[in-house]
């Protein structure tokens, strides 16, 4: 093979030839897998999740259960179910194409069972093909999981990540050419093997024989291969980007020119979200059908000398049924279009919450952090606090000062007395330099009737207790205050609320905290603060507000929240895309770094008709 060309012409010729067919596997397929396959991935995973005997909520607390021995047991079983359905579709599409062609629809039905008649072979050519690329990467890891303990090892990963010590750049360096290596490996294993499939099902032949039979077939042409495979996996990656913008680009501004009358306006839109659905259907059964084509012409090259299934006149007319089939997958398209569009809720309320005050213009968890949030409008200031060693609560995210001021020192092994002369302000800039690490009572007189506070609980080991009853007294002290406050101001609001707790919310990342703080803290306003969401993990009562990092947030996470009767947050969104995208979904807040951002998205929101809203909201989507 001396030019990919020839190759790729051979593989869109295959798929014009057989188009009806392939797809009619597709859906029979695709029907079988949603309805059963992938299901039971889900239902095994959050039965061994539930059995783990406390929520899964942090990434940290993930990778735990995964390495537990049920984790690992459960997590190569989804691996090789999930190889297992890939083998399965692509084992289908391959008979489709050199099979005669029939009725296409009974064709399609027939191969599916076939395939079926094939699982015991698939499933053993899925251990041991993909057995062996785990078994190739794990010497690799342990050398790399080596290299982090030694570069990194004594390091707080929040640390690395936003410090960036000279040691990552080390460990990074010293890792590079090992994941290299691995690729080359891993490259060049998939390359030998890459017709073990079509060898299987077209030749019947068991899995190991299969492998050899495919090494002998692909010895010399892992370049080709390798470069067929990656053409073929850019294709499929920028697809979707491709068609995105030009459904932005070209049709979208037409929209825009429509009258604001919703007989027009609905129609229209709803034709326009149907025809994308359309197209992304049509490149997720592309990008399945040319990898299993391409496979099949590299094996009908290589084995036969022929450079790809043979041209057959068609016999199989499409029938009632065909149509039947393909009106439905357009009724589908629509009715998906339909359901997204009355997901959009004209409805522009959500709370502006400052992480760590207006942290990207001030130093983080600083009264001028503070003090400028107030200033860029926030309605809340989150905030993390940890006790000194001598039990004061002060403002600090880090375990140690090593980020914020270049001291290797932790809170918890100084006194309030020696913080009070730690500079947290020169690394923002000149501007800042001189700033102190804040105090807790400090905080909550500056805000008083200004911003709520979120006060997220930063404990170190064994002394979450002991900082759920410090901040209590805290906020005792501060409801003290203010009643002496309003008992002698002029303008009582100028104190705050009487009662702290009800412009106070208590914040952690530990579900077994929010209980300490529910116990010894009654009239606390909990937040759970929630890094990953898995079925059957993440706990649905116990707190009033969730926040979820960004991500990990749908439509269903918000239906969730309103029917379990707790605030939905957002955290960390700076870009006002993905505010605007998160507005559109309904979530009750955002924490962000650049509240004026949101500020001004607002304000820029409050100005638009419906019309023009509900095309930003389309055009959120589609960046979606």
């Amino acid at each position: 093979m001396r030019s990919l060309i020839p190759l790729s012409g051979d593989v869109l010729r295959t798929l014009r030839d057989h188009l009806r067919p392939l797809i009619a596997y597709h859906l029979f397929f695709t029907l079988l897998a949603s309805s059963l396959l992938l299901p039971a991935a889900g239902w095994t995973l959050a039965w061994l999740l539930g059995h783990l005997g406390h929520p899964l909520i942090s990434n940290t607390g993930l990778l735990a259960a995964l390495l537990a021995p049920e984790g690992l047991s459960w997590l190569l079983a989804a691996i090789g179910l999930t190889f297992l359905v890939l083998y399965l579709q692509q084992a289908g599409m391959t008979l489709v194409a050199v099979r005669p062609r029939t009725n296409h629809y009974r064709q399609a039905f027939e191969t599916l069972m076939a395939c079926l008649r094939h699982l015991p072979a698939l499933a053993g050519l899925v251990v041991l093909q993909i057995g062996a690329h785990l078994l190739l990467i794990l010497p690799f890891i342990l050398v790399l999981a080596g290299l982090y303990g030694h570069f990194l090892g004594g390091l707080d990963p929040y640390y690395v990540l936003q410090a960036k010590p000279s040691v990552l750049w080390w460990f990074l360096a010293c890792a590079l050419p090992i994941v290299l290596l691995w690729l080359v490996i891993a490259a060049a294993l998939y390359a030998r093997w890459h017709l073990a499939l079509p060898v299987l099902v077209l030749e019947n032949v068991a899995p190991h024989r299969a492998l050899g039979r495919s090494a002998r077939l692909t010895r010399g042409q892992g370049r080709h291969i390798v470069g067929a495979i990656l053409l073929l996996l850019l294709a499929i990656l920028v697809s979707p980007f491709a068609a995105t913008a030009l459904f932005d680009a070209l049709f979208t501004p037409l929209l825009g020119q429509l009258p604001e009358r919703q007989a027009i306006l609905l129609p229209a839109m709803l034709a326009y979200v149907g025809a994308y659905m359309l197209v992304t259907l049509a490149i997720t059964f592309l990008g399945i059908a040319l990898n299993a084509l391409l496979a099949t012409c590299l094996y009908l090259r290589l084995a036969h000398q022929e450079p790809r299934p043979a041209s057959r006149s068609g016999t199989g007319h499409p029938g009632r049924l065909a149509w039947a089939v393909e009106i439905a997958v357009v009724a589908f398209a629509l009715s998906q279009a339909w359901l997204i569009l009355n997901r959009f809720e004209i409805q522009e309320d959500v709370e502006i919450i400052a992480h760590r005050g207006s942290s990207a213009q001030a130093p983080e968890n600083t009264i001028p952090a503070i003090d400028r949030a107030m200033a860029d409008g926030a309605d809340t200031i989150e905030i993390d606090v940890r006790l000194t060693r001598d039990g004061k609560v002060v403002l600090h995210h880090d375990a140690s000062l090593s980020r914020l001021a270049g001291d290797d020192r932790r809170i918890d092994d100084l006194d309030s007395s020696v913080l009070e002369t730690v500079d947290v302000g020169s690394w923002f800039g000149d501007p800042f330099v001189g700033t102190r690490i804040a105090r807790l009572d400090e905080v909550l007189q500056r805000v008083r009737g200004r911003a709520h506070l979120m006060i997220e609980l930063k404990p170190s080991a064994r002394r979450g207790s002991e900082l759920v009853s410090a901040v209590g007294q805290v906020l005792e002290e501060e409801r003290q205050a203010r009643r002496s406050c309003r008992r002698q101001a002029e303008d009582p609001a100028s104190c705050g609320p009487a009662n702290p707790w009800h412009s106070v919310s208590i914040a952690a990342l530990s579900y077994p905290l929010l209980g300490e703080v529910e116990r010894r803290l009654p009239d606390a306003h909990t937040t759970l603060l929630a890094q990953l969401v898995m079925r059957g993990t993440l706990p649905r009562r116990g707190f009033d507000t969730l926040a979820l990092r960004h991500n990990r947030i749908n439509l269903d996470e918000v239906k969730r929240a309103r029917h379990h009767g707790y605030r939905l947050l957002a955290w960390t969104v700076n870009d006002p895309a993905r505010m605007s995208r998160l507005i559109d979904l309904g979530v009750d807040g955002i924490i962000t770094d650049r509240p004026d951002r949101l500020v001004r998205l607002l304000e820029e929101r409050e100005t638009l008709s419906d019309g023009a809203l509900m095309l930003v909201k389309l055009r959120n989507w589609l960046r979606d």
